[in-house]
């Protein structure tokens, strides 16, 4: 079935008809929402409209703090990023980190070429230095579809890498042991979750990315 394509007008009625359902369930929802935010969990997801992180996990509004950009990265120049992510972990003091790709994402598929998408080059060139780092890996793989599908992990992989790089995620895991890392990859095709790593408090990053004096 083909759906018909929302209007903004439709938009606003769907918040006016969910706000009013989310009273009746509960009268005091937005009362507690507007009061306090305390998530457990900042998640770091791709902007790609068919993975929302509320809905995939089941989650309700106040129990994930969201950052999505195009193929999920982590880039140390990105002060969006950077400002999401001390924000969440020295203030909110989330216990969880999520970063989240998906198979089929638009943008890793895009680094795999070499076709030119303008100011998207910058960013994407963090996806192909992904791709150099495991060329021999990637190209062990049959063809382009399971290629794409590794590097979607791998990218994933890199960007946990590159959260427990950063002198905010080493200074919480010195003084509070905290947060847990983790790296997961959505199916479009199912719907379903696949984690791929896991990263305790205190994780043995090679020297030259450890910081002293935190």
């Amino acid at each position: 079935m083909i759906l018909a394509p929302k209007t903004i007008e439709s938009l606003l009625q769907h918040n006016k008809d969910w706000a009013k359902e989310r009273v009746r369930e509960d009268p005091d929802f937005f009362k507690r929402l507007s009061g306090l935010q305390t998530p457990k969990f900042l998640w770091i997801g791709c902007s790609d409209s068919r993975v929302p992180a509320n809905q995939i996990t089941g989650t309700d509004p106040g129990e994930i703090f969201v950052h999505r950009n195009v193929a999920n990265l982590v880039v140390h120049t990105d002060i969006n990023v950077l400002s999401v992510l001390e924000y969440a972990v020295t203030q909110l003091k989330v216990e969880h980190i999520i970063v989240c790709g998906h198979y089929g994402c638009g943008g890793v598929l895009a680094a795999m070429g070499r076709q030119s998408f303008g100011v998207l080059n910058k960013w994407l060139r963090n996806i192909k230095d992904v791709y150099r780092l495991h060329e021999p890996e990637l190209m062990a793989c049959p063809d382009d579809v399971a290629r794409g599908r590794l590097l979607v992990e791998l990218n994933v992989r890199e960007q946990v890498l590159n959260l427990a790089k950063t002198s905010i995620l080493q200074k919480a895991w010195k003084h509070e042991h905290r947060p847990v890392l983790h790296g997961w990859v959505y199916g479009l095709e199912d719907g379903l979750i696949k984690p791929l790593v896991d990263m305790q408090p205190g994780h043995d990053l090679h020297p030259l990315y450890r910081y002293e004096g935190l």
